[in-house]
C-alpha cells in the first residue's frame, strides 16, 4: 500500500472480515425480494447503530411518491418504501458524501437450481452464497465496514458520510428517489453494486414495449389468402436490428463503445396466433429497448418509434397496416460523469493506493440507482462494487468475502480523502 497516510493504514487495518461475514449472513438470512424490504431494513438499521452511525429511518408513501414528476415506475404491490440511512461525521454539514446500495433484490427462483438454500448465507471456501449476497447485500456491508472502520478509529472528518440503504431497485428505483426527496444528496455518491471492483462512469438506460402487428386470417391450406402477422413482425424485427446497429455503431462515449454492444434491442416475449390451421392475423410483442447516454427516455421512445414506422414504410401490408407501439413498465434514464471529473479520479486513486492497481473506468449496458442521483438528486455519482455482476440474479448468487473487504478498504480511504480540510 503506498501514499497512504498512518491514519489511513489505520482505518485500511480496522476494516474486519469476520464482522463483514457477520453482517452479510444476517442480511442474506433475511428475504427481501422487492416489495417485502421491512424487516431486512430494520436488521440494516441495527447493524449500523451497532457500528456506530447515528440512525434514521424513513418510511415513504409510495401512492404519494407516484404523483412524482420523476417517479420512474414500481412494478411489486406494496405500502410502503423504507430508506434506512447511517451518519457518521459532522451532522448537517455543508460536504457530504453517500455511499448508496439497494437492499431488495429479485426472486430465487427454482429451488432445485440452488446446490444450497437461497436464503441460508453458506459460507465455502471464503464465498457466501445466497440471494442478494452480491447484488447486492455485499455492496451495503462494504459500505457499512468502511464507515465502522472510520468509527472505531475516531477518525475527524470535515463534513458528513452517510450510509443510505433503499429498497425497489429491482423494480425501478422508487426506493432511491424515495430518499432523494427524504434529503439524501451530496457532493458526491458511490453505488456499491457489484462492478468487480471496477469504476463505472456511465450506464445506459432502457424503456420496455409492446409492439402490435397485425395481419390478414385466413384457412391454412389457402395460406396465400391471408397475411401472417408473424412473417410481417419479421419485416419490422429486421429494421430494428439495423437501427439498433446504427445506434450502437455512432456511439462516442468511449467507456460505452468498448462493452461492443450498449444499447441493445431485444424482443422478450412473443404471443400470437389462435390455431395451427389459421394464418395468424395478430401478434404481439413485448421487448427492451436501450436509452443511450445522453438521450432521454422520451428521446429514445421517439427513436423506436420512427424506426418501427420507417420498416412498416417499407413494406406493402404494413403501409397501410401499421404497427402500434405501446410504451410499458419503468423508464431507465442513462447517465454519465465525467472522466475528468473528481469522483471517478478520487475514487480511483484511493483503490490504487489500497490495492497497487489504478481500476479501469468502464460502462455498463444496464439502468441503475446512479441514474436517479445523478439527474434527479444532482449527486455525481459512480458504481464500484465487490463481485462479478454477471452472477447476479443467478442460481448459486455468491461473493467472495475478502472482495468485500478490500472494497471496504477503498471506500474508507476515499471518504476520508473526499472529507479531509480544504486548504
Amino acid at each position: 500500500m503506498k501514499n497512504l497516510t498512518p491514519a489511513e493504514l489505520a482505518a485500511v487495518a480496522a476494516v474486519d472480515r469476520d464482522r463483514i461475514g457477520d453482517d452479510l449472513a444476517a442480511l442474506v438470512r433475511i428475504p427481501s425480494v422487492t416489495g417485502e424490504e421491512g424487516a431486512v431494513q430494520t436488521e440494516a438499521a441495527l447493524r449500523m447503530a451497532h457500528a456506530g452511525l447515528e440512525v434514521t429511518r424513513v418510511d415513504a408513501d409510495p401512492s404519494q411518491l407516484a404523483g412524482d414528476p420523476d417517479f420512474p415506475g414500481m412494478e411489486a404491490p406494496r405500502t410502503t418504501l423504507p430508506v434506512v440511512a447511517g451518519a457518521i461525521g459532522l451532522a448537517g454539514a455543508p460536504r457530504r458524501v453517500i455511499i448508496a446500495g439497494h437492499i431488495d433484490t429479485v426472486s430465487p427462483g427454482q429451488r432445485e437450481d440452488w446446490s444450497t438454500d437461497p436464503f441460508g448465507a453458506e459460507l465455502r471456501d471464503g464465498r457466501l452464497y445466497g440471494r442478494g449476497s452480491l447484488d447486492m447485500k455485499g455492496g451495503v456491508v462494504a459500505g457499512l465496514a468502511a464507515l465502522r472502520a472510520l468509527v472505531d478509529t475516531e477518525t475527524e472528518l470535515q463534513g458528513e458520510a452517510v450510509l443510505v440503504t433503499v429498497p425497489s431497485e429491482e423494480d425501478g428505483g422508487a426506493g432511491m428517489l424515495a430518499a432523494i426527496r427524504a434529503g439524501y444528496v451530496a457532493e458526491m455518491a458511490v453505488i456499491t453494486e457489484p462492478t468487480r471492483l471496477e469504476v463505472v462512469t456511465a450506464q445506459a438506460g432502457a424503456i420496455t414495449f409492446l409492439l402490435t402487428v397485425s395481419g390478414r386470417s385466413a384457412h391454412a391450406a389457402y395460406r396465400l389468402k391471408g397475411v401472417s402477422a408473424i412473417e410481417k413482425l419479421r419485416v419490422i424485427h429486421d429494421g430494428l436490428l439495423a437501427d439498433e446497429r446504427e445506434r450502437n455503431e455512432t456511439e462516442q462515449n468511449p467507456a460505452m463503445r468498448e462493452l461492443g454492444l450498449p444499447y441493445p434491442t431485444n424482443l422478450g416475449r412473443i404471443s400470437g396466433g389462435d390455431w395451427s390451421s389459421t394464418v395468424p392475423d395478430r401478434v404481439t410483442v413485448e421487448g427492451r429497448y436501450g436509452v443511450r447516454v445522453g438521450e432521454t427516455p422520451e428521446q429514445a421512445e421517439q427513436a423506436l418509434r420512427d424506426a418501427v414506422a420507417a420498416a412498416c414504410a417499407g413494406d406493402e401490408w404494413l403501409r397501410d397496416h401499421p404497427a402500434s407501439v405501446e410504451i410499458t413498465g419503468g423508464r431507465f434514464a442513462s447517465a454519465v460523469v465525467p472522466h475528468t471529473h473528481a469522483l471517478p479520479w478520487g475514487l480511483g486513486e484511493a483503490a490504487r493506493d489500497v490495492l497497487g492497481k489504478l481500476p479501469a473506468f468502464v460502462g455498463v449496458p444496464y439502468g441503475a440507482d446512479m441514474r436517479l442521483l445523478i439527474n434527479e438528486g444532482a449527486t455525481p455519482t459512480v458504481l464500484y462494487g465487490p463481485g462479478d455482476p454477471f452472477l447476479a440474479h443467478a442460481p448459486d448468487e455468491h461473493v467472495e468475502l475478502e472482495d468485500v473487504a478490500r472494497c471496504a478498504r477503498v471506500l474508507a480511504v476515499w471518504v476520508m480523502r473526499a472529507l479531509a480540510a480544504q486548504g
